[in-house]
């Protein structure tokens, strides 16, 4: 059923999806300076990649891509949760997660 479903979508409307996604996310990793919107624009990156891998995975009936996203969105877990015990912490030091106040972090 799946395999019908994507047929029908056509595997150029996932690539385009794909790209749309992961361009939101290098915009939004350039141009913002709220450390949170930097984590989220990285993970909508992430996200884009494995969307990829799961519809090319299914356009040649192989598993191996939808494992790889497995294991790729439990590192991604992993990442998230370090990532905001950083900020919690640099918050609790500086006051501010803006990036460009990160500069006086230097040791």
């Amino acid at each position: 059923m799946i395999d019908n479903i994507l047929n029908q979508i056509g595997i150029e409307n996932y690539l385009f999806l794909t790209v749309l996604l992961f361009c939101i996310g290098i915009f939004g990793v350039l141009y913002r300076r709220n450390a949170i919107i930097v984590f989220m624009s990285i993970e909508i990156m992430l996200n884009a990649v494995n969307l990829l891998f799961v519809a090319f995975s299914t356009y040649h009936q192989d598993a191996e891509g939808q494992v790889f996203v497995f294991f790729s969105m439990a590192v991604a877990a992993a990442e998230v949760a370090v990532g905001l015990a950083i900020l919690v912490s640099v918050y609790r030091n500086i006051g501010s997660i803006d990036i460009a106040n990160l500069k006086n972090l230097k040791g």
